[in-house]
């Protein structure tokens, strides 16, 4: 698959919840090569060495943008959030591998702001066959679901406070939830403690899962290896921006 370097000019920079903002890129050339989980390696200002790695969390073709959604936590995300209409930022992508999609029956698993693909990944199946869950901590942090209302026929929500369905963790529901349902995949993304609790249920139920990781990344393509991590075929170290960041979740937890 092509990938490209391009100035793209950010057509929308707006706040969608507390200190996390969506960013609207056009970059036609991108968005019609982009899968679910790819990411965009962003030059965000010409002071700054290194690019910025954010996860592609939606695509529109027929417009030629990007969507994505970014919590500002520290220098380049701080920078990012102050662009504003009409900028231009570097875009390098996509990168990385996808989801694959070959299922009928999927479960869309995400925490925190690892929820992100998952909205792009949901469009690539039929709503009526489609289940989410969803965790954070609170009521606040639970905007995400207002993102998967039409993509779904099911939404469920757990929160460590209660504030707002189960109270508790993805994983202490996802029994029961696997207990009611017939799913053939398990897609999961977030939090890496809470990947590998959803890895560990989904193999005891012999469902396959896929698993979206979050590394550092210098450069995106494979060539500075500051994001390799274990693999479980032969202890051999795999590279996440290249060979993910999706991967099947025995390959490396």
């Amino acid at each position: 698959m092509p990938k490209y370097a391009i100035d793209g000019e950010i057509l929308a920079n707006a706040f969608i919840s507390d200190g996390v903002k969506e960013v609207v890129i056009s970059v036609p050339e991108i968005a019609r090569q982009s899968k679910a989980g790819q990411f965009v390696h962003l030059k965000i200002a010409q002071t700054e060495l290194l690019r910025r790695p954010i996860s592609i969390s939606d695509v529109d073709d027929k417009a030629g943008t990007l969507h994505l959604i970014y919590r500002i936590v520290g220098k380049g995300t701080k920078m990012l959030s102050t662009l504003r209409k009409g900028d231009i930022v570097n875009c390098l992508g996509p990168l990385g591998n996808g989801f694959d999609l070959n299922c009928q029956r999927p479960l869309l698993v995400g925490g925190g702001m690892g929820i992100a693909p998952l909205i792009y990944l949901a469009k690539q199946f039929n709503p009526q066959s489609t289940s989410i869950l969803l965790g954070g901590k609170n009521t606040v942090e639970m905007f995400w679901k207002d993102c998967f209302k039409k993509l779904a026929q099911q939404i469920y929500v757990t929160t460590d406070d209660g504030s707002i369905g189960f109270k508790g963790f993805t994983v202490d529901l996802l029994p029961e939830l696997l207990r009611e349902n017939e799913y053939d995949r398990i897609y999961v993304c977030g939090p890496h403690i809470m990947m590998e609790s959803v890895a560990k249920i989904a193999k005891q139920s012999n469902i396959p899962c896929q698993v979206s990781l979050e590394k550092y990344m210098a450069c995106g393509i494979g060539a500075c290896l500051s994001c390799t991590c274990e693999s479980k075929n032969g202890g051999k170290r795999k590279k996440v921006c290249t060979d993910g960041p999706v991967f099947w979740a025995e390959e490396v937890l």
